[in-house]
């Protein structure tokens, strides 16, 4: 459907790293029988701010609702002396919305179990929903400001607003285009943090910061512009009798589709391409942490994934 690739910068205009958003068409599996088409949702962010190593995975199913199916988030930074690294799982278990996280500090590591009743999250707004929500209100033009729920850093409730910051000039690479701005707020209890972002027309990601932050994500060079959707005149096509029995070159075709849709394989890659972004991100993390064991990093890496895990496993469930 479409992706962003920003570069985050300095105050001095240091390049420092990179931050990508890819959102597409995926199907989520509700269970053996059955499964839903939604967004499959991916960002990713690498760098170093005041010299601090860091980064972020995100990967989740938002239904067309823009209710969150599932969600798995993963933070480092690099520390002198230590680590930390954070991994946060989200997902539906009955009428729940269950949470695990997983916080790696140096050597000491925190499990955490929470839940919570979907009754009780109606106008409940994910981190990775957040991302349809932005472009779809930066293509409409928000005038009105907007609330919903969400959690803060610490997979607390609290509400985040949305207003309008409205139209600016910004520089993307020789070009001089504008811009429209949203303010995102998290209202969080503890410490409340406020984003702002800026689009272009078709919906674009052209430049995003944390309020209070030294660095900027910014875009430097101008995409290809999505142009509105124009329906094409219909077709009018002559009526034929087709009997693909009788003809070899039909018969042919539908034999070789039919072995296409029986191959498990090939089906089950194609309605989950977030199998292939779970191992761009393994590798990333791989080539990253260089470790001396590689099947046992892999090990740990992928067991939050685990379908069936024992009661000690990191991201067990709650419900019994």
């Amino acid at each position: 459907m479409f992706t962003d690739s920003l570069v985050t910068l300095s105050e001095s205009g240091e390049e420092l790293g990179f931050f990508t958003i890819r959102i597409q068409p995926g199907y989520y599996e509700l269970d053996e029988h059955e499964e839903e088409k939604c967004f499959l949702v991916h960002a990713s962010s690498q760098g170093a701010i005041d010299g601090v190593p860091c980064g972020t995975s995100l990967t989740a199913h938002i239904s067309h609702k823009l209710e969150t199916l599932e969600q798995y988030l993963h933070e480092y930074n690099k520390f002198k002396g230590y680590s930390l690294d954070k991994k946060t799982h989200m997902t539906r278990q009955g009428d729940n919305l269950v949470i695990n996280r997983v916080i790696t500090k140096g050597e000491k590591l925190c499990h955490e179990t929470s839940s919570h009743s979907l009754n009780s999250l109606t106008g409940f707004i994910s981190e990775a929903a957040n991302f349809l929500v932005l472009r779809l209100l930066s293509r409409r033009k928000i005038v009105e400001p907007l609330a919903f729920l969400t959690f803060d850093e610490e997979t607390n409730l609290c509400i985040s607003t949305y207003a309008n910051l409205g139209s600016r000039s910004q520089v993307i690479g020789k070009e001089t285009v504008p811009v429209f701005g949203i303010e995102r707020e998290i209202c969080s209890a503890d410490v409340p943090s406020t984003w702002q972002c800026f689009f272009l027309d078709d919906g674009h990601l052209s430049s995003r910061v944390q309020v209070g932050s030294p660095v900027t994500i910014k875009l430097t060079q101008m995409p290809i512009l999505s142009e509105p959707d124009e329906k094409d005149p219909k077709p009018v096509f002559e009526k034929k009798p087709l009997d693909w029995k009788e003809d070899l070159q039909l018969q042919s075709e539908f034999m070789d589709r039919k072995e296409e849709l029986i191959s498990e394989h090939e089906t089950y890659l194609r309605h989950h391409p977030e199998i292939k972004l779970l191992l761009a991100d393994f590798m990333q993390f791989l080539l990253l942490r260089k470790p001396s064991d590689t099947i046992e990093f892999a090990a740990e890496y992928f067991k939050s994934f685990s379908a069936s895990q024992e009661s000690d496993e990191p991201f067990m469930s709650s419900q019994r």
